[in-house]
């Protein structure tokens, strides 16, 4: 349904090709009396299959294609294999539904992921290095996959939330529980008229119903069908005040993005920024001393950066106690025609690393990245036609794995220790801790690890040494994040062999409750996403205004 804030992109639309391609991924009508035989000898072939993994898929489909069955896309066979279950046709086979299933890792990491954008508007930064289609919103450009939905779909929010969540559906994930990630610029700088909207839209797809306002959204959606367990957007540094981290909590927000580029301030004004390092410092401190979750984006290779001081840059991310983010995303500066930072290029003043050089400084950067923190990304996705010049490898994140993994030094970010899709034992999991300090807290990182020290979830617990910008728990400790990992497990689904629904979230929260008696505190926090407020009410947390918590 549109609503006062849609839009129709400006300039072109995507092409004719770009439309049918879309258009086949996301789903045609299957002629099932054609390709009913092809379907039901893949189905009867993977049912078979002792073991199961996309070679032995490969050779099914090609040994069919050889006795003259038409090759389908697996998406097609999917979907066709449940319109049969559903025609009386064929019987239901959850182990072919299993192999069937599509982009496993979409999921692996306990929720459904969710990524919708908002429409382009005006935003306040110059930098030199950012694209400026006039199709998106700043910094994003119009052939990036998730663009190129937003962009086809008007950026209505309510439409790009149930497109994903049938997309998932579709190739075979659960979606109960979905991280909705609003991306598109910078938030706040977007009328809040408008962001109490978009975001009204997108609960109303999770909830498929529609709501009259915000509030009963967020009512509907705690026991909806598919529940919000994190709602993440992203801005800059210097529009975080304390009114609006009250506002971002109105919202439902649990985990905020910040583009902070770079911490060296000549960098910062050299690639025109708008902020400086210690607006981005004193952003972190709000954020995490009023509950968020932290992701920082980083870019080495700006304008002016070496690959030298790109690492003394990144160390000190680490060594600076007012910084010391949860995630990262580290953005290599792509070099896009038509920005500043080309112009500069051509004059000679502006170099991109080559492969070689880049992969050396991402692999030093690994490195230092603390156990309690995750890497969310190595490479932003830029398709490589629009970098003029540089590094266009897509798989350099598993170049650096495979490098430090020779050397004999792994990774040990969080995504890289998760369990995935391997079995837990749950008896044997054990909890684990690991301790910092910030400019506003003790931080604890309660780490849930498998025998084999696969990270199967974790806890983060702020115990403030300062008073917080939000009086509602001021004086309180917080759990500012739960996560259990494995394969996402319906709300009601027993878990089988995954860590899910097995007890894990549970125990890090009464160790947490028992860590923060210990530490003198008598009440305990938890920001609660909107679809979690059922899990913590059976903890016996109360929900205040903003935040839920109990007495300990």
């Amino acid at each position: 349904m549109p609503g006062k804030y849609q839009v129709t992109p400006r300039g072109r639309g995507t092409s004719p090709r770009q439309q049918a391609e879309w258009r086949q991924r996301h789903g045609q009508p299957i002629d099932l009396e054609s390709q009913q035989g092809t379907i039901l000898a893949i189905v009867e072939a993977i049912r078979e299959a002792e073991s199961f993994n996309p070679d032995i898929y490969d050779r099914i489909v090609r040994h069919l294609a050889r006795e003259g069955h038409p090759i389908l896309p697996k998406a097609v066979i999917r979907r066709g294999y449940l319109a049969l279950i559903e025609a009386g046709i064929a019987p239901r086979n959850d182990l072919v539904l299993q192999r069937l299933q599509m982009k496993p890792t979409r999921t692996q990491s306990g929720v459904a992921p969710v990524t919708v954008l908002t429409k382009p508007y005006p935003c306040p930064g110059a930098c030199v290095f950012c694209p400026d289609d006039v199709r998106m919103p700043k910094s994003y450009l119009s052939n990036e996959p998730g663009a190129m939905r937003a962009l086809m779909l008007d950026f209505d929010p309510y439409v790009q939330t149930a497109e994903r969540i049938k997309a998932l559906r579709r190739i075979g994930h659960t979606v109960d529980k979905i991280e909705l990630l609003i991306l598109g610029g910078t938030w706040s700088c977007y009328p809040r008229d408008y962001q109490e909207w978009f975001v009204r839209r997108c609960f109303d797809a999770m909830n498929t119903t529609e709501s009259p306002d915000l509030i009963e959204a967020y009512r509907l959606n705690e026991n909806a069908p598919h529940r919000n367990v994190g709602l993440v957007i992203e801005t800059r540094p210097d529009h975080i005040s304390a009114d609006e981290v009250v506002w971002l909590r109105q919202l439902g927000v649990t985990r905020v993005q910040l583009g902070v580029q770079s911490l060296d301030d000549h960098l910062l004004e050299l690639n025109k920024r708008g902020h400086t390092a210690e607006e981005s410092r004193r952003a972190i401190r709000l954020l995490r001393s009023s509950g968020f979750k932290i992701a920082v984006h980083w870019m080495p290779n700006l304008l002016g950066a070496t690959p030298e001081s790109d690492l003394a840059d990144f160390e000190t991310l680490w060594a600076d106690p007012a910084l010391r983010p949860d995630e990262i995303k580290i953005y290599p500066t792509g070099l896009i025609r038509g920005t500043e930072l080309y112009d500069h290029y051509e004059r000679g003043e502006y170099h991109p690393y080559d492969e070689e050089t880049l992969i050396d400084l991402l692999a030093a950067c690994k490195k230092l990245v603390p156990p309690y923190c995750r890497i969310n990304r190595l490479m932003r996705d830029i398709p490589a036609p629009e970098i003029a010049e540089g590094v266009t490898t897509s798989n350099l994140r598993q170049i650096v794995q495979q490098r430090l993994r020779a050397e004999g030094s792994p990774c040990r970010c969080i995504r890289c220790r998760e369990v995935r899709r391997e079995p837990v034992d749950a008896e044997a999991v054990r909890i684990d801790q690991i301790e910092y300090q910030t400019d506003h807290s003790r931080e604890l990182f309660l780490q849930a690890l498998t025998g084999q020290d696969r990270l199967a979830g974790f806890l983060r617990l702020s115990l403030p040494i300062s008073p917080a910008p939000i009086a509602e728990f001021d004086g309180q400790a917080i759990i500012r994040q739960v996560q259990v990992y494995g394969p996402v497990v319906g709300i009601d689904a027993e878990s089988g062999q995954q860590a899910q629904h097995r007890g894990l979230g549970t125990r890090l929260i009464e160790e947490a409750c028992v860590m923060a008696g210990n530490n003198g505190f008598t009440r305990i926090a938890v920001i609660a996403a909107v679809g979690t407020r059922e899990y913590y009410r059976r903890l016996g947390f109360d929900l205040g205004d903003l935040y839920m918590s109990k007495e300990l």
